[in-house]
């Protein structure tokens, strides 16, 4: 007590509504059900492990802390047994399409059979062994004050879940619809009996809809898994264009119906669901609900869809693994796209190096005051728990939810998503994306050090060559995932393909459906998608410098470098005839060994080649194509972000411009003003670059020189936040000995010298891992990977790590290989 009170002036009493880390450890994930338990600093309020406590203590003289031990016992009744989920209570029974609310996928909901007990101390650094109970009156009222403080408070991590909660994925958000208020009703003397009910167009009676105007019941859509309708009732409703319908054996008492409104596409509110049934002759306070909803139903197929069963081996006996590297991470509602990408990123050599182990001690011994929301602590603090071991471990029901261990990346995912639009939100997102978002961050947190995500980087030439003269220019581009396009017309199986589209179609006309295991997917070779990619490809209206006009070019692309890792992204998503955004689902049988040495360049310009001449100081002025900005302006693109499409396709077609647009949609400056930069066409604009005026006065009214102003609005087409961003990542590689007079090729000058920064090799390849995804779309669905360790497969479904019985390598979203050398 008495060492206690010689650190009474560095106690603090919580107020002003300071984040208390007392869930977990900011540098582990250590928590108070943790052996040792957690320590809470009583004057940062941040939590430690009992690792980091005495060294922390003796970095800042922080030495007073509040240690929590929580234990957990089943309450009396209870049982560790595994409830199936048709016996699940009403607690613990998934009942909505969501994840994080009410009714959805909770982990929380676990808590509710288990008492927790807390045990509170305090202790005084460097003697933690020597635990003071609380409360005791004899404390000091400082010391009892803070400790209250921090017990009643909400924790940080729960109050960054509160934060996102209102971009929770719910599939049951509805709407009132518009034509509920003033909704037309016939008075045709139609009254609905309360069973027996049958399509008036075939003979079923399953999924049957009651349009609300005139008091049809027809059969409602096919489900994409082949079960539901025949679409009877949406014909009825392009017939008649009566809006609203209710889905019969979903209505009840308690108002929660089915009721679909065709013209706004979408489950809506009916307000006046009772009074609109009444017209019919249906009391629905009387109405029990009889049939699954539509959010029950598509819950269901989700669990039983061929592609899903598949990709996450549910019908394998699966062996769970732990240790070291078969640490698995739980789902924070939609986040498996990071779990995911995270799993397969620490498989590469240099992220180990950098946040594993030494190097995470690195960061760690540091101490500073917010570790929390420092990006290297937060990767080191990631890194070493995958692949230290410690928090996976192998017990009975291993693989079920209730029993599993793995860490929570609570912190890692608030830090990684901070203020972006898309991943500081509960919502499902790209995988490629979220890759392509953590290498930025790795980026701009890589000053003075080491870059992991070198070893992914590499260089692709494009060879371009007039067709009229006959000359060539060449261009490097630094990429970090290799996009390839899927060619489904050179499938191998286009026959086996046709005749199941067929058969499809028949049973569908039937009011029938195929079997999950009957589909028949195109199976395309990869060797195709290596031929498209690296295939010829003719540009129309090329502007050549050599002819001083607009002709056909032809344009090849080759392998610059051969990076240590090379990620494979396979452009499974696409646009339909229709312009709606879907997702091929196609077979591509990925080897485990590749050679692209055949697709490596030869080094640029070659014997005999002439280069086309360097532009003249006035060159044609980029115009946006009228007619696709016409059409991608009525497709409801905004017209900034039209600009933006035609001019980085060149104008080449609407289909690029569209595909390009559904690329960069969630840019966050895609509908910013656009001006061409430069006002060239094409690569013109980035060989001789003119900072706007105003862009580089603002970031000389930074401190920046103009030097480094004008190579950075280049290198982000003209962007001054990304233009900010970018100085700081990229300080090193501005060129101090070129004067500012000559800025403008600063940046050409600099890529040229980067080069040898660039990792190469032989062309030859293993593959490491791959991620794959299931469901309809990239905001929808569910994300697992595959990692090859120790020569097997080992499947990573959020918590749960397993030995792979069938990887499905043909099914895959994302693929890394490594380099044979």
């Amino acid at each position: 007590m008495e060492e206690l009170r010689k650190h009474l002036s560095k106690v603090n009493v919580p107020c002003g509504n300071p984040p208390i880390y007392k869930d977990e450890c900011v540098f582990s994930y250590d928590n108070p059900e943790t052996p040792t338990g957690l320590y809470v600093c009583l004057q940062s309020f941040l939590g430690f492990g009992e690792a980091y406590v005495r060294e922390y203590a003796a970095k800042t003289g922080n030495n007073v802390f509040l240690h929590i031990k929580r234990e957990r016992k089943l309450k009396e009744g209870e049982s560790n047994e595994v409830v199936q989920a048709d016996e699940a209570g009403p607690e613990r029974k998934i009942t909505r399409l969501a994840i994080g609310v009410e009714g959805g996928y909770n982990e929380t909901d676990m808590a509710k059979k288990y008492e927790i007990k807390d045990t509170y101390s305090i202790v005084v650094a460097p003697q933690i062994e020597t635990k003071l109970p609380y409360p005791d009156p004899e404390l000091p009222m400082r010391v009892t004050q803070a400790v209250e403080a921090i017990i009643e408070a909400d924790s940080a991590i729960a109050k960054l879940e509160k934060a996102t909660l209102s971009g929770t994925w719910d599939g049951e958000v509805r709407q009132a619809s518009k034509y509920a208020e003033n909704l037309q009703q016939l008075d045709n003397g139609k009254k609905i009996p309360p069973a027996g009910w049958q399509c008036e167009k075939c003979d079923l009676t399953n999924n049957l809809w009651l349009n609300l105007t005139d008091g049809s019941i027809m059969c409602g859509r096919k489900f994409f898994d082949g079960s539901g309708g025949n679409d009877h009732a949406v014909e009825h409703y392009r017939q008649t264009g009566y809006p609203l319908a209710v889905k019969l054996g979903t209505i009840s008492a308690d108002g929660k119906s089915d009721v679909f409104s065709y013209p706004e596409d979408d489950m809506v509110l009916d307000p006046n669901l009772a009074k609109h049934l009444s017209h019919f002759g249906i009391n629905m306070a009387a109405m029990q609900k009889c049939e699954k909803s539509m959010v029950e139903l598509e819950l269901e197929i989700n669990q039983r869809i061929g592609e899903w069963s598949v990709l996450t081996e549910s019908e394998s006996e699966l062996q769970p693994l732990a240790g070291p590297g078969y640490t698995g991470m739980r789902n924070l509602g939609n986040s498996c796209y990071i779990n995911s990408v995270m799993q397969v990123m620490f498989v590469i050599p240099d992220f180990q190096r950098r946040f594993v182990g030494s190097g995470a001690e690195h960061y760690f011994k540091e101490y500073p005051s917010d570790p929390a929301n420092d990006f290297n602590i937060q990767m080191a603090k990631l890194g070493n728990g995958l692949q230290s071991g410690k928090y996976s471990s192998i017990a009975a029901n291993t693989l079920d939810t209730e029993h599993m261990t793995g860490i929570s990346p609570a912190m890692f995912k608030n830090i990684v998503g901070k203020n972006h639009p898309d991943f500081s939100t509960k919502q499902q997102q790209d995988a490629n994306d979220f890759y392509l978002h953590l290498l930025t961050m790795l980026d701009r947190n890589s000053r003075n050090q080491f870059n992991p995500a070198d070893a992914l980087k590499f260089q692709l030439e494009d060879r371009v060559e007039c067709l009229a003269s006959r000359k060539v220019k060449y261009n490097t581009r630094e990429e970090y995932s290799f996009r390839l396009p899927i060619p489904l017309e050179q499938a191998t199986n286009l026959d086996e393909v046709r005749e199941y589209q067929e058969r499809e179609q028949a049973a569908q006309a039937s009011g029938q459906r195929l079997l999950n295991r009957d589909i028949v997917r195109h199976k395309v070779p990869l060797q195709a998608c290596l031929e498209r990619f690296f295939g010829t490809e003719l540009i129309e209206q090329f502007y050549s410098t050599a002819i001083d006009g607009k002709t056909t070019a032809k344009k090849t692309t080759r392998m610059a470098t051969m990076p240590d890792f090379l990620m494979i992204h396979l452009g499974k998503f696409t646009l339909g005839e229709d312009w709606v955004p879907k997702k091929l689902d196609v077979s591509v049988d990925m080897p485990d060994e590749l050679d692209l040495s055949v697709w490596r360049s030869t080094g640029g310009l070659q014997a005999g080649e002439e280069l086309l001449p360097e532009p003249a100081a006035e060159s044609p002025k980029f115009v946006f194509d009228e007619n696709f900005m016409s059409e991608l302006l009525n497709m409801g693109f905004p017209q900034e972000a039209c600009k933006r499409a035609c001019f980085h396709t060149k104008n080449s077609s609407l289909e690029a411009a569209s595909n390009w647009l559904m690329e960069h949609i969630a840019d966050p400056d895609i509908s910013d003003p656009f001006e061409v930069p430069n006002n060239r066409i094409g690569d013109g604009a980035n060989q001789q670059f003119v900072a706007n005026p105003e862009s580089l006065a603002m970031l000389m009214s930074m401190g920046f020189d103009e030097r480094q102003a004008v190579a950075a609005l280049k290198a982000t087409d003209g962007n001054v936040e990304r233009a900010t961003d970018w100085i700081f990542s990229h300080a090193d590689s501005i060129i101090d000995e070129v004067p500012a007079a000559a800025a403008a090729p600063v940046a050409t000058t600099a890529a040229a010298a980067a080069t040898s920064n660039y990792r190469d090799g032989s062309g030859k390849y293993k593959l490491v891992a791959f991620i794959s995804h299931m469901g309809t779309s990239a905001q929808v669905g569910h994300y697992v990977c595959h990692i090859r360790k120790q020569g097997e497969w080992v499947i990573f479904n959020d918590t749960k790590v397993a030995k792979s019985q069938n990887p499905p390598k043909d099914l895959g979203y994302l693929y890394l290989y490594m380099r044979e050398e």
